[in-house]
């Protein structure tokens, strides 16, 4: 089935096949290279983590593997089991998706890995290793090494969202009105009502820098600690 991957022609005829020790096997990678996703996402203290990762990975891997034995004796078998187990992935993935208080995405990120490792997990199971080890190679760098390259790019686009807490919503002229005089424009001022009773009024901002001046020498966070110091702004960050 999958003689032409380079990784199984050097394991040997053993791990092309649904005998005992390929499948054993394929179900030791699975979890190895899961956890080691799975680790990633936990050291950042993500919501899925290396339990989750590892799971998801078990479940196409089996749902894989399952499939291909049914195909040994009925070669019609439509592959649905690992079908099911993508489609299962994919709610779950789905439904780890929260939104903050803060109107922000949460678990995006997460969401995608852990449908993206479902299809991983098929790989192994189905005994494309070649393939497998690059996509787990592929999927680790990203989620391990681009998040401080994208960190890098947001602070320096010239568009960026923030979140704001005034002492009193008679205030936010006075911070539309400065927000002008620094060079910048107001794209959007949302009302968060999560916030309702609480004494403060609380907004979601989005900005452009239309300064010539201010996208030549700053970033966000100089931006945002140059608002945070005026005496009517109780807490402002990025989001």
């Amino acid at each position: 089935m999958n003689s032409w991957d380079p990784l199984a022609r050097a394991l040997g005829e053993w791990s092309v096949g649904v005998g005992t020790s390929a499948v054993i096997f394929r179900i030791f990678l699975s979890l190895i290279l899961s956890a080691i996703v799975g680790w990633e996402r936990s050291s950042k203290r993500h919501s899925a983590g290396l339990r989750t990762f590892m799971l998801v990975s078990l479940a196409a891997t089996l749902g894989m593997i399952i499939d291909q034995y049914i195909a040994r004796t009925n070669p019609a078998h439509v592959y649905i089991v690992s079908g099911a187990a993508v489609v299962a992935m994919s709610i779950i993935s789905i439904n780890s998706i929260l939104f903050s208080s803060r109107n922000q995405i949460k678990g995006l990120t997460t969401s995608v890995g852990l449908w993206t490792w479902s299809i991983v997990g098929l790989l192994i199971g189905a005994g494309f290793y070649t393939i497998a080890f690059v996509a787990f190679a592929t999927l680790f760098i990203e989620l391990m090494w681009f998040p401080t390259m994208e960190k890098y790019l947001k602070n320096r686009s010239n568009h960026f969202e923030v979140h704001l807490e005034l002492k009193n919503s008679t205030f936010l002229q006075d911070f539309v009105t400065t927000i002008r005089k620094l060079g910048l424009t107001i794209d959007d001022i949302e009302l968060n009502p999560a916030y309702a009773g609480s004494g403060l009024s609380v907004y979601s901002v989005a900005i452009s820098i239309s300064s010539a001046e201010l996208k030549k020498y700053k970033t966000h966070a100089e931006i945002i600690e140059a608002l945070r110091t005026l005496e009517y702004v109780y807490h402002i960050e990025e989001i």
